[in-house]
């Protein structure tokens, strides 16, 4: 039987200490660059999630040979890539299942000159465009078709010639793409606007090690001058800050100590300040972070008493994947706050949920919510509810263990695709969840 729903029992303090699993969005790129070349590629501290799996299953049938050394460390060589795998149903059924799959075009287009894609599924969290991609591909030299009828975008190319790139929207798998696709463009590439999240850097970096030649790292302008070919290298993935995210939530709104360890503190960004702001004490110790167990937390203030506002924006502003756990977190302290969700337009449906948990939430439109801060005069109570997407989902289960009482949490291989084996790693610390 599938088990597709956690049953989540409330109000449990939590205690101990919790590890991030391997950044998701970063092991998508990085699984998709082992493509770039024809030697051994070995990858470390990559998280065992349903997406990262559907992707190595993917390369799997593009004819890479996937050898598993332990549960986060794997050796990748793209030796014969078998381009006929690409006209098969099972290609075009799991990549449809996957939104990182859009990340095998640059580097198929780059080293074997054509790629096909079904158009990609993934959350529901409204449009997530793909212009970005193509059009950059075209003003690489690249022929694109998009056949209608059967919803699958063609790519091919004979040699792609390098050129100056102004991206219309700063897209984090659109500048992965088309740095994969640039490495082996002729001449020198210049991407303005690219995204310069810690994943991109990373990417660039284990791109460099492999013979690239990009500069403007963790800047919005790289270079990037072709070259021939790559060698293989070794990668480690950074923690995923997401997770470090959704568990300093988890310890403010169950009241818990909980130590973060091996957390990325350096490659965290503005992510502490904004919980900071919301009045979560942290302290550091090394590269671990601990939450203390807090009585309440009071949201801070604007300089001239204006009331709090929270919103995502491009790296390094804050991250859009963050902004529903702030959410939550907001239902339980001292004070309001304004989360404006600038960057997608539908990931704020999910707080009919909390309001029928009982906290106090005003949805003004699709991108912002005011949350009236219950100081824990009132406890959430146990609801059975579905999970619409990733990030949404942790929310929702983060809010179901303060609780009071009992709750359901459907759809949760939403959550599976993101986070891996949260329940029994919640249940480590303590937490009374179970699959049913």
């Amino acid at each position: 039987m599938n088990q597709d729903a956690f049953e989540v029992i409330g109000s449990t303090p939590l205690t101990g200490s919790i590890q991030p699993q391997g950044a998701k969005n970063e092991a998508l790129q990085i699984l998709c660059a082992t493509l770039l070349t024809n030697e051994a590629m070995t990858i470390y501290n990559v998280p065992d999630i349903l997406d990262v799996q559907k992707l190595l299953s993917l390369l799997e049938g593009l004819g890479v040979s996937i050898k598993r050394l332990n549960s986060e460390t794997y050796t990748l060589q793209a030796k014969e890539v078998d381009l006929d795998y690409f006209a098969s149903s099972e290609y075009q059924e799991n990549a449809r299942r996957i939104r990182g799959s859009v990340m095998l075009i640059g580097p198929l287009l780059a080293r074997y000159g054509k790629a096909f894609l079904p158009q990609p599924g993934g959350d529901k969290i409204g449009r997530r465009r793909l212009d970005t991609h193509f059009s950059a591909f075209e003003s690489l030299g690249a022929d694109f078709k998009f056949d209608q009828d059967r919803n699958i975008y063609y790519i091919e190319s004979q040699q792609l010639i390098a050129t100056d790139l102004l991206m219309d929207e700063i897209s984090v798998t659109g500048t992965a793409n088309i740095v994969m696709a640039a490495v082996f463009a002729k001449g020198t590439t210049s991407i303005y606007n690219a995204a310069c999240e810690p994943y991109v850097q990373q990417l660039c970096k284990m791109l460099n090690r492999m013979g690239a030649k990009i500069s403007g790292i963790g800047s919005n302008l790289l270079h990037i001058e072709g070259v021939e070919e790559l060698k293989g290298t070794e990668h480690r993935l950074l923690p995923d800050m997401i997770e470090v995210g959704s568990f300093i939530g988890l310890g403010a709104m169950t009241q818990s100590e909980i130590r973060i360890t091996n957390a990325g503190v350096k490659e965290l960004g503005i992510i502490p300040r904004v919980f900071e702001r919301m009045g979560i004490a942290l302290e550091y110790e090394n590269d671990d972070i601990i939450v203390p167990a807090q009585e309440e937390y009071e949201i801070q203030t604007f300089i001239d008493g204006s009331i709090m506002t929270i919103y995502d924006a491009p790296w390094p502003g804050f991250t859009p994947d963050l902004m529903s756990i702030m959410l939550v977190v907001a239902t339980q302290a001292q004070g309001s706050v304004l989360i404006h969700q600038k960057m997608f337009e539908s990931r704020l449906f999910f707080v009919d949920k909390l309001i029928d948990m009982g906290a106090q939430i005003i949805l003004c439109d699709p991108h912002r919510a005011t949350v009236i801060g219950l100081n824990r005069r009132y406890q959430l109570r146990g609801i059975e509810m579905t999970s619409p997407d990733i990030r949404a989902g942790v929310a929702l289960l983060i809010a179901a263990l303060s609780a009071k009482g009992k709750s359901i949490i459907k759809n949760i291989h939403q959550i599976d695709r993101g986070y891996q084996n949260i329940d029994t790693r919640l249940r480590a610390i303590g937490a009374k969840i179970q699959r049913i």
